[in-house]
């Protein structure tokens, strides 16, 4: 199916100002209807990666146990460095004992 990025960034804003000042079982609830169980899976495994790098984890490690590519792990890393990163500022709203 061809992408369509207009319709794509209308509605992640949409669904970003809407889920703003929601409460954490609001959006998970949203979560798990909006995706089925193997893409809810692959967005868990995708922060999971984000979260291990950040501890520092190396990315061969992080493939072996989350069964996730390099390509992936890459694109990750290479975001979670990104000056402002957006992984960065929401990994920085976890409680301590959730951010590793």
């Amino acid at each position: 199916m061809p992408r369509n990025p207009e319709l794509m960034r209308t509605c992640i804003t949409e669904m970003s100002k809407a889920l703003e000042g929601a409460d954490a079982a609001l959006i998970e609830e949203f979560f798990y209807s909006l995706f089925t169980s193997a893409e809810a899976d692959e967005m868990a495994k995708r922060w999971a990666l984000v979260k291990e790098l950040a501890k520092g984890t190396p990315q061969r490690k992080i493939a072996a146990e989350l069964g996730l590519s390099l390509c992936k792990i890459t694109r990750g890393s290479r975001e979670l460095k990104k000056p402002g990163s957006a992984f960065r500022q929401l990994l920085d709203k976890l409680p301590p004992s959730q951010a590793t």
